[in-house]
């Protein structure tokens, strides 16, 4: 009789022990379902802010290059041209006959130029880095004459991943783009500082300013609080009306 009581015992425990590790394993292949789709989508999230800035990018690459040609090359080219007419009806008949050749291959050239700025839009573009990327954007808002801006950097080439870079290249030209927009800044200060573990950003403004406490929920700054989520970037503004705005980023390299 005993026996059979130890038995059942036994086997009653034995019996708990499997539930319970049967138990405790369904919770931990959920738990690690669920942190396997979170990662899932945010790597889908990150692929496609990436592909959104690589495409915005490239666009505002393209067209500015494409702009520069068209405005600045071709214009000039087409002036030369108009001078060039201008000689040659001042020119007897056997003067005139290698200038209008010369004038005809002129203008062949301000053709192939106007095509070319026309193809570049569509074109692909060979990826800058961060700070070239942000010189040449700072190049194209300085010719507007609307502000100055200064970048301060010790380094001109940032170790950092590409696709990242990228994306803290949009956050920086969304806070520009704010900047020009709603500050009425006559000075702007971009100021890039690297060492092995992190890249901090700091972008200050001398504009009208806002309050942070209304203005927090807008889409640009959501836009920019997103991005930088995306790299595990660290974003703030500071802001006070009359005082001007600091915009933040701290990008951890080792993340």
């Amino acid at each position: 009789m005993e026996e059979n009581k130890l038995v059942i015992i036994f086997t009653f425990t034995l019996l708990i022990i499997v539930l319970t590790m049967i138990f405790v394993y369904v919770i931990f292949i959920q738990k690690k379902t669920r942190l396997l789709i979170a990662q899932k989508e945010k790597d889908m999230r990150f692929e496609k802010e990436l592909a959104t800035s690589q495409i915005e990018m490239k666009e505002q690459t393209l067209n500015y290059i494409g702009q520069e040609l068209h405005d600045d090359l071709g214009q000039k080219l087409s002036v030369v041209r108009l001078r060039q007419n201008q000689l040659i009806a001042k020119m007897k008949d056997s003067e005139k006959e290698e200038l209008v050749e010369l004038n005809e291959l002129l203008g062949e050239c301000i053709q192939d130029i106007r095509e070319l700025s026309k193809t570049l839009i569509t074109e692909q573009v060979i990826h800058f880095g961060l700070i070239e990327s942000l010189e040449r954007e700072i190049s194209k808002i300085q010719k507007l004459r609307l502000l100055k801006i200064e970048l301060i950097s010790q380094k001109h080439d940032i170790d950092i991943m590409p696709k990242h870079g990228l994306i803290l290249f949009r956050i920086i030209q969304e806070s520009i783009n704010n900047i020009l927009k709603h500050s009425k800044a006559k000075n702007v200060s971009i100021k890039i500082e690297d060492d092995h573990e992190k890249l901090d950003i700091l972008i200050s403004d001398n504009g009208k300013g806002f309050n942070t406490n209304l203005i927090k929920d807008g889409s640009g700054l959501k836009n920019m609080e997103l991005r930088a989520k995306i790299i595990h970037a660290e974003f703030s503004i500071e802001s006070e009306l009359g005082k001007g705005t600091q915009t933040s980023i701290t990008y951890y390299k080792n993340v």
